[in-house]
């Protein structure tokens, strides 16, 4: 099985575990937002919860949220046996 990486919230100064991914389509002036992907997609920016949750686009733009209704309570890092990777884990 191979160790996940966790992947931290893409915004400025945001260290938070990354819980969604926002996509978007400038021509068509919409934004979505994802449960986070266990792949990383390079198109995409990973964010925390809080950024997420406060997420706003421009005027004249639409956002869909299509995370999972249930979110977890908590996320914990835990690292492999070896100690060299962590993982992030929803609770």
């Amino acid at each position: 099985m191979p160790a996940h990486h966790a992947r931290s919230c893409d915004r400025p100064v945001c260290s938070g575990p990354a819980t969604a991914s926002l996509t978007y389509d400038y021509a068509g002036r919409r934004a979505w937002l994802d449960d986070l992907d266990d792949e990383y997609d390079p198109h995409a920016y990973d964010l925390c919860a809080d950024h997420a949750d406060r997420l706003t686009v421009p005027r004249g733009w639409a956002c869909e949220d299509r995370r999972s209704a249930v979110r977890p309570l908590f996320h914990v890092q835990v690292a492999d046996p070896s100690g060299r990777h962590r993982a992030d884990v929803a609770v």
